[in-house]
């Protein structure tokens, strides 16, 4: 398995935003953005069709416990259950150019609920150019950003925690935190215990497989792409037909990596021998 869950189309009801939306349904501000670019996002117009990105490829790493792809704004959570393996997966915001979230190999080294937050004196130098006094300790409570929940990385100072502020989830906002949805980090925190690995990659473009058929799901990358960049998506993606010995849909791949919809688009025909397939 390597696609989960299934995008839908609702129509959408002005009354309504997307952000509202896209949280009723497990999304966030980029994943509806991005999805639907011809729909404004505050006052859509009645009864249009609004794509409700809800299928991903899992990230290409291990899936054990966290695994965060900060180029997808989201955090999946591998477990298991009832003897079976299961994955959840979240949106998230993840840290600003100047802030970045930090890539590599981590763990959960603690755990607090209603935690107290003492920002780093850069945080509080940025507010004071900002005209504003961050205070040194600020308690739990609503004016409390790390929400009720708090997840501590062995990447110093990083935490996965929730907020205060959940409009900004899907986000490129943070000070290099993860922040998750109230109801969402509410869900995860018991279910993480310390020691539990935690994955943070940046992969725009996944590859996966459904019922024998290649699957591309591309999202901005957060960084000016490197010269060569689409070329060398180009030729992973026909290493991985050819390998299946699937016939490419190369109008369908080229579409896919230019409108970059974060949506898992199939870009192959059929698989002739689909014992060679992904699984």
């Amino acid at each position: 398995m390597t696609i989960v869950g299934e995008s839908q189309t609702i129509a959408a009801d002005r009354r309504e935003s997307l952000l509202e939306v896209a949280r009723r349904n497990g999304l966030g501000f980029t994943d509806m953005q991005h999805a639907n670019p011809d729909v404004d996002m505050w006052v859509p117009r009645s009864g249009a069709p609004v794509l409700l990105p809800t299928a991903f490829v899992l990230p290409n790493a291990p899936r054990d416990g966290v695994v965060v792809n900060i180029a997808e704004y989201r955090l999946y959570f591998y477990y298991r259950q009832d003897g079976q393996d299961m994955v959840a997966t979240f949106p998230i915001s993840i840290g600003r150019m100047d802030w970045q979230t930090p890539l590599g190999n981590w763990r959960v080294t603690r755990k607090r609920t209603r935690p107290t937050w003492r920002p780093p004196q850069s945080i509080i130098a940025e507010y004071a150019a900002d005209g504003e006094v961050l205070p040194s300790v600020v308690p739990p409570g609503p004016d409390n950003p790390l929400g009720d929940y708090a997840i501590n990385l062995s990447a110093p100072g990083y935490l996965i925690h929730g907020t205060n502020r959940p409009r900004g989830v899907g986000m490129q906002v943070t000070h290099g935190c993860l922040r998750m949805l109230p109801e969402d980090i509410e869900w995860l925190f018991p279910k993480v215990p310390s020691g539990l690995p935690v994955a943070i990659i940046n992969e725009p473009v996944k590859i996966g497989w459904r019922a024998g058929r290649l699957y591309v799901e591309v999202h901005q990358p957060l960084e000016e792409p490197p010269p060569g960049y689409m070329k060398a998506q180009v030729a992973r993606l026909e290493s991985a037909a050819r390998a299946a010995r699937a016939e490419l849909d190369v109008q369908a791949m080229r579409r896919a990596l230019i409108e970059r919809k974060g949506v898992p688009t199939p870009i192959s025909l059929e698989i002739r021998d689909t014992r060679t397939a992904a699984r």
